[in-house]
């Protein structure tokens, strides 16, 4: 079974998701930060692939893109890096990116090196659902990986049904339409996912954008299954002298 479903049969509630980007803030940080996040208590962990065009990210997830790249992060580097990330970090992992990237590497390439280094999922915003459900779809189910894939407050309930029909691991719900990192986005969105909620979706649902705090993971997963922090962390990160720690006391607060 693949790891996400894993967590979700075990734990319903209070999911903690933690996006970081790989190779930041330092190139070889990527598999010490997760190692760090399973020991503080986070339950799934969300790597970024760094991306010069970043559309749905916000200035401090782009900020960290940048530096990562210019540390000489990259697609190639990454799975290098994941090469024996099973022997040290059970967690779920998934992998979040931009399309061109995994074009240029190739997409069965792409999966075929993810099946292998142990990744459990995959987020492309842009990928368009009927291009995945088209071209892609069977050779995710081959590599046994999920594509996760995002809804929005402006998504209509037949577009979120065919969302959940074709999705794996869980639904991504954004809070709102704007990129991350945006401290109004989280708020004022009692009705939209009181309306998520109601549509009782087969998938699990994990609320994502805006989420940085103990009182806001709260309120997110108050209406789902959980949540997604990623520019407060990374953030965090940012003005770091000992990254450990600083992971500890960011989950901790978090969770506890």
């Amino acid at each position: 079974m693949n790891r996400i479903d894993q967590l979700f049969s075990k734990k319903q509630n209070n999911i903690l998701n933690i996006y970081c980007t790989a190779g930041y803030p330092a190139i070889n940080d990527t598999v010490g930060v997760m190692q760090s996040l399973e020991a503080a208590g986070a339950d799934m962990v969300e790597l970024g692939m760094p991306f010069s065009d970043p559309l749905a990210d916000g200035p401090v997830i782009q900020a960290s893109s940048t530096k990562a790249i210019a540390n000489g992060m990259s697609i190639k580097k990454l799975f290098e890096q994941l090469k024996d990330v099973r022997q040290r970090v059970n967690l779920p992992i998934i992998l979040m990116g931009y399309i061109n990237p995994v074009l240029q590497f190739g997409v069965e390439n792409f999966l075929e090196h993810c099946a292998a280094t142990g990744v459990d999922g995959i987020i492309l915003p842009d990928l368009p659902m009927d291009e995945y459900e088209d071209e892609y779809k069977p050779l995710f189910e081959k590599h046994g990986l999920h594509l996760i894939f995002l809804i929005t407050p402006e998504t209509s309930d037949e577009r979120i049904r065919k969302i959940d029909g074709l999705s794996r691991g869980f639904v991504y719900a954004v809070s709102s339409s704007s990129t991350t990192g945006k401290d109004k986005e989280f708020a004022g969105q009692k009705q939209y996912f009181e309306r998520i909620k109601k549509l009782q979706l087969k998938n699990p649902v994990l609320i994502g954008f805006g989420i940085k705090d103990k009182a806001t993971f709260e309120a997110a997963s108050a209406y789902s299954n959980g949540a997604i922090i990623g520019s407060a962390f990374v953030k965090a990160l940012e003005t770091s002298n000992d990254v450990p720690q600083t992971v500890n006391q960011f989950v901790k607060a978090i969770i506890n």
